[in-house]
C-alpha cells in the first residue's frame, strides 16, 4: 500500500514538474509580447505624450500584467525616491531585481539594460529610436520563443511523466 502511494506521489511530482517547464516555455512567448508594448506605450508617453520618464514608466506599469508592471513600477519608483539613483541606475535595479519573477532568459534583459543605458540622457529622438531597436530585438527573441515552444512544449510533458514511470518502474 505504502509503495502504491509513493508511486502515485512520484507520477504527480514528475508530472507536474513537466508541466511547469511547459508553462514556462508558455509563458516566455505571451511575455516578450507583454513587454513589446509596454515599450510602445512608453514610446507613446515620451514621443507624443511628452511626459517625464517616470510618470511615463507609471502609465506603462498601469497597462501591463504583472511581472512586467513590477519592473516599470519599480524603475520609476527609484528614480523618485529619495536614495537618489540616477535613471540608469534606477532601471537596471528595477530589472536585475525583478528579472527572476519572469519566464524571460538573460537575452532579453541584455536588451532592456542597453536600452535603459540611453533612455533619460538623450533628447526625445534618440530615445525613440533606442525604444524601436529594442522593440526589435524583442520580436526577433519572440519569434525564437515561439520556435521554442512549438519545439519543446509537448517534450516537457512527455518527459516529465516517462521520467516518473521510469523512476516508479525502478523502485517496484
Amino acid at each position: 500500500m505504502i509503495k502504491l502511494i509513493g508511486a502515485v506521489l512520484i507520477l504527480f511530482a514528475g508530472t507536474m514538474i513537466g508541466f511547469q517547464q511547459a508553462a514556462r516555455l508558455a509563458a516566455r512567448p505571451r511575455q516578450l509580447r507583454q513587454l513589446a508594448h509596454a515599450l510602445q506605450r512608453l514610446e507613446t508617453e515620451i514621443g507624443y505624450g511628452h511626459t517625464p520618464l517616470p510618470e511615463a514608466l507609471e502609465r506603462t506599469a498601469e497597462v501591463v500584467a504583472a511581472p512586467l508592471a513590477e519592473l516599470f513600477r519599480n524603475a520609476a519608483e527609484g528614480v523618485k525616491g529619495s536614495d537618489g539613483f540616477t535613471f540608469r541606475e534606477s532601471w537596471e535595479l528595477a530589472m536585475k531585481n525583478g528579472w527572476s519573477s519572469t519566464a524571460l532568459r538573460q537575452t532579453e534583459l541584455a536588451v532592456m539594460l542597453r536600452l535603459g543605458s540611453t533612455l533619460g540622457i538623450s533628447d526625445k529622438e534618440d530615445q525613440l529610436k533606442h525604444i524601436h531597436l529594442a522593440l526589435l530585438q524583442l520580436k526577433a527573441e519572440e519569434d525564437a520563443a515561439r520556435d521554442d515552444q512549438s519545439r519543446y512544449e509537448k517534450m516537457w510533458k512527455s518527459l516529465g511523466v516517462l521520467i516518473a514511470v521510469l523512476v516508479v518502474i525502478l523502485m517496484v
